[in-house]
């Protein structure tokens, strides 16, 4: 097709667009004209592909796309856009995830979806205009890692959920017994008596295992966010977890 041709085509389409918009509904059973812009959703068919750090893998994003137009165009218009500009669509999420992806670990996938999230949600539409129409795009986008390192990756995973789930299992045991110190504490400071100096010793021993299993759950969490990584590490004497034993009865001498 020559230059003019094409230029003689593309007028002829944009007067059919600008009569498709004012055309009213033919015939006493059309439907009611949906109230808003019409919205059309496009799954990109392909998985984009962008290279991780020192590209030898590889990240794989999923894309949606929300195209709608200001304008009232009739749906067959608004997808005959949409099949026009999605190609540009394309091309501009891929630089965007291929500059975030640069620097990244092949593993890093979730990283990267973030990246793209905070970028996306900076810009959050994209417009795209021929002629009068003003095209609206609206990106969405999900990564998935390169299946190639799942083997590599797999024992890497299962070690840090097994980590993740010892140290869950220690900050529960420390929230445990810094709960159940207070609660001792609490009823033996009801019933002391200042004559009474094992229960006030035993009270003593309560808030000192309710301030350790304090410092235990500090320490862990201390722990756990500047070594995710390392197992975590119980305290060398465990807080008291148990009902503070009585004090023996005071012996009587032998008759």
């Amino acid at each position: 097709m020559s230059v003019r041709s094409w230029r003689w085509w593309a007028r002829t389409w944009d007067r059919l667009v600008a009569a498709l918009q004012d055309e009213a509904p033919v015939g006493l059973g059309a439907d009611p004209s949906p109230s808003g812009p019409l919205v059309e959703q496009r799954d990109v068919p392909r998985l984009i592909v962008v290279p991780a750090r020192g590209y030898v893998y590889s990240f794989y994003i999923r894309a949606t796309f929300a195209w709608s137009s200001p304008s009232s165009l009739r749906s067959e218009v608004l997808s005959w856009y949409v099949q026009y500009f999605q190609p540009n669509a394309i091309q501009r999420l891929t630089r965007l995830a291929a500059d975030a992806a640069r620097d990244l670990p092949p593993h890093r996938a979730a990283d990267l979806e973030l990246a793209l999230q905070r970028a996306l949600a900076d810009d959050p539409t994209w417009d795209y205009q021929r002629g009068d129409i003003v095209i609206t795009c609206q990106p969405d986008a999900t990564v998935r890692l390169d299946e190639r390192i799942m083997p590599t990756f797999q024992p890497h995973v299962d070690r840090l959920m097994k980590l993740e789930y010892q140290f869950d299992e220690q900050l529960r045991k420390a929230t445990y017994a810094q709960e159940l110190s207070r609660r001792w504490a609490a009823i033996l400071g009801e019933h002391v008596d200042a004559e009474d100096e094992d229960v006030a010793d035993a009270r003593q021993h309560m808030l000192t295992a309710q301030r350790e299993a304090a410092r235990w759950i500090s320490e862990l969490l201390h722990h756990h966010s500047q070594h995710p990584t390392d197992p975590p590490t119980p305290p060398p004497i465990p807080p008291q977890q148990s009902r503070p034993s009585p004090a023996p009865p005071p012996s009587h001498p032998s008759p």
